[in-house]
């Protein structure tokens, strides 16, 4: 299947030259790979002209298309007409050497799967569990033969009883999932959200929707929100043979209270797109669990060695919080 990628990026040439080079060792290589650069310098335009990547097309955008959701929009609008598939990376990530091939696999064994996600193989913390070992109440999460540590913030809901019934990946009525990923076991399962950071869809998906332009600059959960949307052309999954490695590198972002607002309002926009009329039960537990993340983001001020950052990311989910009573966010395309 013919495969076009695009790597949207921003200041970040040498995690940039990192992809590019692990995608030169793949054992299939995609069509054409499209590098939509927002940077305000020229470091990566540089390192791309000293590097020689075959099918590689670069562009380098205007102010007026910088941020994640209008440069991939633009690279979208770039893709070759006969590409089968478009597949996204962050630029911060690496490959192992057969993502494209498990790919290409995916999409070509089910005509019914839409979108695939992958697996950052570095951020995964489950193991097997063993017969002889008691896994405490609350503490730990148990999916088909594997184990994971719960994190503090899923301890206190399973406590509470605000945890989410669903497998992870699942978005329940009232928008709170898993967030535990799943185990490196080989198989596929179907989602309903998949992670921008690896994710790809069939080109014919972006012949009836793109990337919604309510997510500007950082672009918080617009992967979520295609996800949602993209589901009515067929499913989404997630391939847990498409691995790669996720190094979040911390050029680019926004500082933690704008990253804390958006966490609640792109938040809340997300789930109303899944869930445009909730019941009653599913709006106090959204907002029931939006408290009590905050409550424990405000506590990390005290528990973590970054307390600035807890803080004013705790400071932003409260304000993103209020902000909805008088201005909820109104959905665009």
């Amino acid at each position: 299947m013919k495969t076009s990628l695009i790597i949207c990026t921003y200041m970040r040439p040498e995690p940039l030259l990192n992809l590019l080079q692990s995608v030169q060792k793949q054992t299939v290589y995609p069509d054409e790979i499209l590098i939509i650069d927002g940077s305000l310098d020229d470091a990566t335009s540089k390192i791309i002209a000293e590097n020689n990547f075959e099918n590689l097309k670069y562009f380098y955008v205007a102010p007026e298309f910088r941020g994640l959701t209008k440069q991939r929009n633009f690279g979208i609008a770039a893709v070759d007409t006969t590409s089968e598939i478009i597949a996204f990376l962050d630029d911060d990530t690496e490959l192992t050497s057969n993502y494209f091939e498990e790919l290409t696999k995916t999409f070509s064994a089910n005509t019914g799967i839409s979108g695939v996600g992958g697996v950052p193989i570095n951020e995964s913390s489950w193991s097997l569990m063993q017969p002889n070992v008691k896994y405490k109440k609350h503490h730990y999460f148990q999916f088909e033969g594997y184990v994971i540590k719960e994190a503090q913030r899923n301890i206190v809901r399973n406590y509470l009883g605000l945890q989410s019934h669903l497998d992870p990946g699942k978005m329940p009525e009232y928008s709170h999932g898993k967030t535990c990923g799943f185990p490196l076991n080989g198989k596929i399962y179907e989602v309903d959200l998949l992670v921008g950071m690896s994710f790809a869809f069939r080109k014919s998906v972006f012949n009836h929707i793109r990337f919604s332009t309510f997510f500007e600059g950082y672009g918080l959960y617009e992967d979520a929100d295609f996800s949602i949307r993209a589901q009515q052309f067929g499913m989404n999954v997630m391939n847990t043979k498409l691995q790669l490695y996720h190094f979040h590198n911390p050029s680019g972002r926004p500082n933690q209270y704008k990253y804390g607002k958006m966490v609640v309002r792109n938040g809340w926009y997300v789930w109303r797109i899944k869930n445009p009329k909730p019941s009653m039960k599913a709006k106090i537990k959204w907002n029931l669990i939006t408290i009590l993340l905050t409550i424990i983001r405000f506590s990390n001020t005290f528990t973590t060695t970054n307390r600035k950052a807890a803080f004013t990311e705790a400071l932003g989910r409260t304000v993103g919080w209020w902000s909805l009573v008088v201005n909820k966010p109104r959905e665009k395309q």
